[in-house]
């Protein structure tokens, strides 16, 4: 499993990439699980969770089978409304919503569809359906967009540290659409993520010239 280390004002935030959009993020004695999904990892194998973020209830991040062998009776999950339905103890966080859980500041923003479509009108995600989620690890910020497109609410967020942004298509962005949303909120670290078929290396030529954002690229089919 390989990992980044991040430094944060209240010791190190350690970033495991599973796959697709699957992390485990490791802070300050919490483990936070994102999107897990058990064609990614081996869940019976991976550290219990105090946190689960669960962007939205498509089968490829919402996958109780990946849920069950990390989750405690301690453990808090965080969802739309859509992932209560099917875990009903989870915390409901709409577009929008800010909430400390488990003693971290999380923000959901908006995540949807602006251009591509399962069907005439029909976007993959639509509006006001899906979570991204800003966590704040100390004085770093993380943002994990979930499955969207480079949104106006994306574009105008600010002191971003380190960003997820989906490109696989046709369900999330282009890279020109990772690298738009990124010029415009400039974070210092940006992971592409969700890549399916998608080459990152086309990313990585967009953003040659923005010396202020770092391009890592990580297995994360």
């Amino acid at each position: 499993m390989v990992s980044d280390t991040i430094k944060t004002s209240q010791g190190n935030l350690i970033i495991s990439f599973l796959g697709h959009s699957s992390l485990v993020m490791s802070w300050n004695g919490r483990t936070i699980h994102s999107d897990p999904v058990s064609s990614e990892a081996d869940y019976t194998k991976l550290p219990k969770a105090d946190v689960i973020l669960i962007s939205h209830d498509h089968y490829d991040h919402l996958d109780l089978k990946a849920v069950g062998p990390v989750q405690t009776a301690a453990t808090k999950i965080v969802g739309n409304p859509d992932v209560a339905k099917q875990i009903p103890q989870a915390i409901v966080m709409k577009n929008g919503d800010k909430r400390t859980v488990d003693g971290l500041p999380i923000e959901a923003v908006p995540a949807y569809n602006i251009v591509h479509m399962a069907s005439p009108g029909k976007p993959f995600h639509p509006k006001g359906v899906g979570n991204g989620y800003i966590v704040s690890f100390g004085d770093k910020r993380v943002y994990l967009a979930g499955d969207t497109e480079n949104i106006p609410e994306m574009k105008q967020l600010q002191n971003i540290d380190i960003a997820f942004l989906p490109m696989n298509l046709p369900y999330t962005m282009t890279p020109e659409m990772v690298a738009d949303a990124a010029c415009a909120f400039q974070p210092k670290i940006l992971y592409p993520y969700h890549l399916g078929e998608t080459d990152p290396s086309k990313l990585v030529d967009l953003l040659k010239d923005e010396k202020s954002i770092e391009v890592r690229i990580r297995q994360m089919k």
